[in-house]
Parts: C-alpha cells; structure tokens; sequence
C-alpha cells in the first residue's frame, strides 16, 4: 500500500468517525438528511436540465461542470460581447451636471419649482416647495455625433463618437441600497446573483488561474449595498465576484502562513481535496465540487493574481494616460487594472467608486466643490480606458458600462436650510452610457423634458439594459434561469415586459 492509499484509509476513517453523530441527518429515506439531499439533487438535475434547453434556446451553455465550474464555455446564441468592464458612480452622479444639458432650467435658476411637477411625487430628503437648480457648468457639443457634454467630462469629450449616451434610463427605486441592488442583480432585496456571476455561470472565463469575476473598489467605502452587489445568490459561491485590491495582498488570506512553503500547501491542499472528495461521495452536494475548486483556483492566483496586479509592469506612457500610480488604490489605478484583467482572461470586472451622492449638505457633498473634484479622479482614466482598449484591438469583445444607480433632481435640496448646492435623489430619469462591442457608437438615444424632470423618448428600463447585455454575451434573457425556492429565477425579473433594446445596438 502507497503513501496515498494509506492516507486516504485513514481520512476514510477519521469521517465514519465524525459522521456518527450526524447519521440521523444524512441517512434513511425519511430523515431530514435525505429530504435535504433529494431537494438539492433535484435542484441540480433542473439546473442541467435548464442548461439542456438553453443550449437549444438561448439558456445557459449546457456541460457547465460542478468539478470545473468557471471553463470556458460557447454562449447558446451569436455573441458579440466577450468580457465585460462595469463602472458603477456609487451615489448617483447629476445628470443634469455631465451629460444632459438643460438651458430651460439654467433660465429658471434658483425660481419655485412648479407646482405640478410635485404632486404625487415623494423624495428622500426635499421638503416643502423647492427652487429649481440649473447647471452652473458650461456644456458644449463634441465628435461628429454633437454629444452635449460638460465642461466636466474634457477626456470623455474626446471619445464621444466612441459612445452610446443613453438619457432615458429610469428605474423603480429611489433610496441607494434598493436601486444598486436593482441594477446589479435585478432585484431590490439582497440575495440575488449579480450580472458578472450570471455572466461566469453561463459562460465560465477564459483564464483559469485568474477569478472569472472581479470586483475593485475606489473612494475609501463599499457602494451602500454593500458586497450583496457582487454576491453569487442562490448561484454556485464560485461565482461570486472577488474583490481585489492594491497593494502587496491583492486578496485577502490569499498568502500562504509564514514559514509554509509552496510544496506543503500543495500537499495540505491534495488532503483538504481528498476529504472534501469523501464528503461528495456521501452527501452528492454541488457545493462540495465548488470548495474543492474555489481552494485550487485560490493556490493558482497566489502566483497569477500579483502578476496582472502589478502596474509597474506598464509603461510610464500608459500610467500618464490613467494618471495611476502603482500601489495607489484609486479609481484610475483601477480602470488601468481593469484593461490588464480582461487582457489576461477574466470575464466581468466590476468598479465600484462612491462619492458621487451630492445632497449640498456641505462642501463635500455639493455640486460645486465635490463633484468637479470626483470628475477629476474618473473622467480621465475612463477616456484613457476606452482609447486603450480600442488601441489594443480589445474594444471589439469588450463592454464597458458607465454610470449610478438612479438620477438626481432638477431641484436644489436645501436641506436643513442647506446653503450649497446639490440634488437629491430622482429614479423618473438618468443617464448611461455604453462603449465597446457590439454597441452604437456616437448614438444619443432617449431624451428629457426641458426642466430634465420626466422622460420625453425611448424609456428604457433596469430590467430592458439587463436583457440587452445578456443578448449581447449570447443568450435569450427570458431563457437563461436558475431553479431556486420552486422558481425559474432570471436577471430580468419574472415578467415578461423587459425586452432587448435595439437602439442601443451596432
């Protein structure tokens, strides 16, 4: 008998061991062990047999293994997109400020806001009849689309005829947590898979020493739901997204203990495997696959993570570009990174930045001091991202996505008799935009009332600009589901309304 074979006589004896105590639980048709497993087999087999379908109609790329669950796999339908670059402005930027120009409100500056534009209307701070708040920035038209951009956004300005504004967007939510949670994973409550582990359940990623789904965070917090936003769900946890950071630990824990070398975490891995292999063999638990996989992709990223990490590695021209500075954690640092993961494989990279909530409480939170200065830090690395990307011929399989959760008012907030100036929050309207593969470039779809108050053309809604990236990665959005809690669970909600938007489309 080998050294192997005996260990593994050993582990085999060590669980009977601690199984004992458990075998109420885990054995007999009727104990509450069977009941569970039978649930979670079952649960398995619909979500094979969903991917099935959906090989043939748009679901999940069938053959997903649980043993691998992140290899590459062909999407169901034509695809366009290949990896994904989400910016998310935690907070909300003011579209009135950046992107949607309103000379009818900059005449009515500081005037009562009329009357019927707040009947039935409820806010989150605003109070009583507030005063209308025009621009105090200077727009102009841009690229041979005419763009109306702002003084803001002079980088952004030189790649309009790279984008896709669109002015029209709305959504159900008007409170932080509830609209980031909408947005990222279709659903206003925490528990629902985000779009970058839909997108590396049905697709897995291209380097599998690297995680599929990435997560980078900038302005010194969280976005206010938290790290629900990137959270797998009722998904495998392998898909979850992992948030990486600058610095010497790029992930947390990822570094072996002092004094272990690479050879005796191979081999403490090889045991925790063959135990957790034991484990499957008994329970047939999906997730038992998913750990052993999590901790072998964890052992590769210790060499791999570091490396795309590292942006000394870029050449100073390049950092000019970004304004990122190796070892610095900002949102330029971060776009510059984001180029370097998609370049090396990973599927969906996710920026968050907060700061963007400009209430005018104060200076630091006011359209005047903090957003010209939260400008500053995104408008250049985001332009010098889309130029590198396309430099790079990456651009025809990359998309970048832009922007919050929800809008900001037409209004001046004024709270607590507030002297400076902000927004408060506004779901009825707000602006994105969208860069890269498969995307009409230089289109401006969509637009607003003369005040910036209501959609005047083309609403589209959180759930139609899901099903419109999940049509471009390769799937028919109505079809690709996940079996939990007796449902067919989807990124676009239940119903059937959300629809791929074709406007937004090359």
């Amino acid at each position: 008998m080998n050294r192997n074979d005996s260990l593994d006589s050993e582990l085999r004896r060590q669980l009977a061991r601690f199984a004992a105590r458990r075998t109420f639980l885990k054995h007999g048709a009727l104990s509450l062990g069977a009941i569970a497993l039978q649930s979670l087999l079952r649960g398995e087999g619909r979500a094979q047999a969903a991917a099935g379908a959906g090989e043939a109609g748009g679901g999940a790329a069938a053959g997903a293994s649980t043993a691998r669950p992140l290899v590459p796999r062909s999407p169901p339908l034509p695809a366009r997109v290949k990896q994904v670059i989400s910016i998310h402005l935690s907070g909300a930027p003011p579209q009135h400020d950046l992107f949607d120009w309103k000379p009818k409100l900059v005449q009515h500056h500081l005037q009562p806001c009329p009357e019927e534009l707040l009947q039935g209307q409820r806010f989150a701070f605003i109070q009583g009849r507030p005063l209308l708040l025009g621009s105090p920035y200077r727009f102009a038209q841009h690229g041979q689309s005419g763009a109306w951009m702002s003084e803001l956004l002079p980088n952004l300005a030189t790649v309009a005829d790279r984008l896709c504004i669109v002015r029209s967007m709305r959504t159900t939510e008007f409170n932080h947590a509830p609209a980031e949670l909408f947005l990222h994973t279709g659903d206003r409550n925490a528990g629902h898979p985000a779009l970058g582990s839909w997108v590396t359940w049905g697709l897995g990623s291209e380097n599998q020493d690297l995680p599929g789904f990435v997560v980078l965070v900038s302005g010194g917090t969280d976005p206010t739901a938290g790290k629900s936003v990137w959270s797998s769900g009722f998904l495998p946890s392998v898909h979850q997204g992992v948030q990486c950071r600058s610095g010497k630990e790029p992930v947390f824990f990822l570094n072996d203990p002092a004094g272990m070398p690479r050879t005796t975490r191979r081999a403490t891995l090889d045991a925790l495997n063959r135990l957790n292999e034991l484990e499957h063999a008994t329970t047939r638990d999906p997730e038992t696959l998913t750990r052993i996989s999590q901790y072998e992709l964890a052992f590769r990223m210790q060499q791999a993570v570091p490396e795309v990490m590292d942006l000394a590695k870029e050449e100073p021209a390049t950092l000019e570009e970004y304004g990122a500075k190796p070892g610095v954690t900002s949102l330029a640092s971060h776009c510059l990174l984001a180029r370097r993961m998609v370049e090396s494989g990973v599927r969906f990279v996710q920026l968050f930045d907060w700061g963007w909530d400009v209430h005018g409480t104060s200076s630091g939170d006011d359209i005047v001091t903090q957003l010209p200065m939260k400008c500053r830090e995104m408008d250049r690395p985001v332009a010098a991202l889309i130029r590198d990307l396309e430099r790079r011929g990456l651009l025809d399989s990359t998309l970048v996505i832009w922007g919050g959760e929800f809008g900001r008012t037409a209004m001046n907030e004024a709270r607590g008799g507030s002297k400076f100036l902000g927004r408060d929050h506004h779901p009825h309207c707000f602006t994105m935009f969208l860069a890269g593969a498969g995307i009409k470039a230089g289109a401006q779809v969509g637009a607003t009332d003369e005040l910036g108050w209501s959609i005047t053309d083309t609403p589209i809604d959180v759930h139609d600009l899901q099903a419109t990236l999940l049509h471009l990665l390769g799937f028919d959005p109505h079809r690709l589901s996940y079996p939990y809690l007796g449902l067919d669970q989807r990124l676009i909600g239940p119903a059937e309304t959300p629809r791929v938007r074709h406007e937004l489309l090359a």
